[in-house]
C-alpha cells in the first residue's frame, strides 16, 4: 500500500533522515581533496565576479581574458601576504638561540618548583624528559616527512583552487543556466533571484570579514607596536588571518603572541599585555566591529558558529574551519528564502527581534 511520507511513523522518518545525513558526510569527508577546493573557488569567484565583469564590459577583454587577470590579481594579493609573512618569519628565527636560552632557564625554574612541591628531583624529571626526546628524535624521519607531504598538499590546493576559480568565473552563466534548468519552468525566476539575492549577499559578507581582517590585523599591529612588541606586524597579520575562525582563531593567536613575545623578551609584563590587548581587540571586534562591517544581513548565533568549526575541523581539517562559517551563512541565506526551510533558518539565526517576527508568521503553518 503506497503511503505518503509525512504518513509514516515517526521512527520511519527519523530513521530516513539520520542515514541520509551519514551518508551524506560520509560522502564530504570521502571527497575532501574535490570538494574543499570547488568551495573556496566558489567562493573566491563569487568575490572576483564584479572585476571581472569590469575588465569584460568596461576594458572589452574576452571572458577568458577578464577572468585570468582577476585570478592573477586576487594571487598577487595573496603573495603580497604571504612575502611579509614569510620575511618576518625569516627575521623570527634568528631569534630562535635566544628563545631556546630563555626557555632552558625557564625549565630550571620550573624543575626547581616542582622539587619543592612534588619531591620529584632534577635528576628523575631529567630522565623523563631524555626518554620522552629520544622517542621524539627517533621519528624525526617521519616528522619531516609528514612536514614536507603537508606543504607539497597545500601547494597542490592552491593551485588547484586558482584553477577552479578561474573555470567558474569563465563559465559562470553555462553554471547559472544549469542550476535554472534543473527546476521546472514556473520556478525558473524564483530560483534565478534567489541564486542572484545569495550571491549578492554572500559577496558583501565575504568583503566584510576581509575588511575585518584587515582592521584586526592594522589595530593589533599598531598596539603592539607602541607596546614594543617585536614583530608587531607578524603579529598582527597572524591575529587577522585566524580571526576569521570564530572564537578558537583569537585563541591560537593568543597563544602564538604569547610564545613570540616570550621568545624575544621575557618580561611578565609585556606577557600580561599581550594576553590584555588580545582579548581587548577581540570584545571590540565582537560587539563593535563585527556588526557594523559584516553587517546584519548574515548573523549566526554562537552556539551554531562554535557548533560549526568544531564540526568543520572534524570533517575536513583546517580548510574545514576557515569553511565553516561561509557555507553556515549559504545556509541561513537559503533557508531564509525558501519557505519550507525557513525555521531551519531561525535556529541559524542570531537577530532575535526579527526571528521573533519570522517564528510568529512561520507558527500557523508548523501548527498544520
Amino acid at each position: 500500500m503506497d503511503i505518503q511520507f509525512s504518513q509514516r511513523p515517526f521512527y520511519v522518518k527519523l530513521m530516513c533522515v539520520l542515514v541520509s545525513l551519514i551518508a551524506l558526510t560520509y560522502i564530504i569527508i570521502q571527497a575532501k581533496d574535490i570538494l574543499s577546493p570547488l568551495i573556496f573557488s566558489c567562493l573566491f569567484s563569487i568575490l572576483l565576479l564584479p572585476l571581472a565583469s569590469f575588465f569584460e564590459v568596461k576594458l572589452k577583454l574576452p571572458r577568458s581574458a577578464a577572468s585570468m587577470l582577476s585570478v592573477i590579481l586576487m594571487l598577487s594579493a595573496v603573495g603580497l601576504v604571504l612575502y611579509v609573512i614569510a620575511s618576518q618569519v625569516g627575521d623570527l628565527a634568528s631569534d630562535w638561540p635566544r628563545f631556546r636560552n630563555q626557555l632552558s632557564g625557564s625549565m630550571t625554574d620550573l624543575q626547581r618548583w616542582i622539587d619543592v612541591k612534588f619531591g620529584i628531583d632534577a635528576g628523575e624529571q631529567l630522565n623523563y624528559v631524555h626518554s620522552a626526546t629520544s622517542k621524539a628524535l627517533a621519528s624525526s624521519t617521519t616528522v619531516v616527512g609528514a612536514t614536507v607531504m603537508s606543504v607539497s598538499s597545500i601547494l597542490l590546493f592552491l593551485v588547484f583552487t586558482m584553477i577552479y576559480t578561474f573555470f567558474f568565473l569563465l563559465y559562470r552563466k553555462l553554471i547559472m543556466s544549469l542550476l535554472v534548468s534543473v527546476f521546472l519552468e514556473e520556478n525558473k525566476q524564483m530560483v534565478h533571484e534567489i541564486i542572484e539575492n545569495v550571491q549578492y549577499i554572500i559577496r558583501k559578507y565575504i568583503i566584510g570579514l576581509l575588511i575585518q581582517m584587515a582592521i584586526i590585523a592594522a589595530a593589533v599591529s599598531i598596539i603592539f607596536w607602541i607596546l614594543g612588541i617585536k614583530y608587531a606586524i607578524l603579529l598582527g597579520l597572524i591575529t587577522g588571518i585566524l580571526n576569521i575562525i570564530p572564537y578558537i582563531g583569537i585563541f591560537i593567536a593568543l597563544v602564538l603572541s604569547t610564545l613570540i613575545t616570550f621568545a624575544t623578551a621575557a618580561v611578565l609584563s609585556k606577557l600580561i599585555l599581550v594576553v590584555v590587548a588580545l582579548i581587548v581587540v577581540h570584545l571590540i571586534d565582537s560587539n563593535v566591529i563585527l556588526p557594523i562591517v559584516v553587517g546584519s544581513k548574515v548573523r549566526i548565533n554562537a552556539l551554531i558558529t562554535v557548533l560549526g568549526v568544531i564540526i568543520g575541523e572534524m570533517v575536513w581539517g583546517i580548510s574545514g574551519m576557515f569553511l565553516s562559517m561561509p557555507v553556515i551563512a549559504v545556509l541561513k541565506i537559503m533557508f531564509d528564502r525558501i519557505d519550507g526551510l525557513k525555521p531551519w533558518g531561525i535556529i541559524l539565526g542570531d537577530e532575535e527581534k526579527k526571528q521573533n517576527k519570522l517564528a510568529k508568521k512561520l507558527r500557523p503553518s508548523l501548527k498544520d
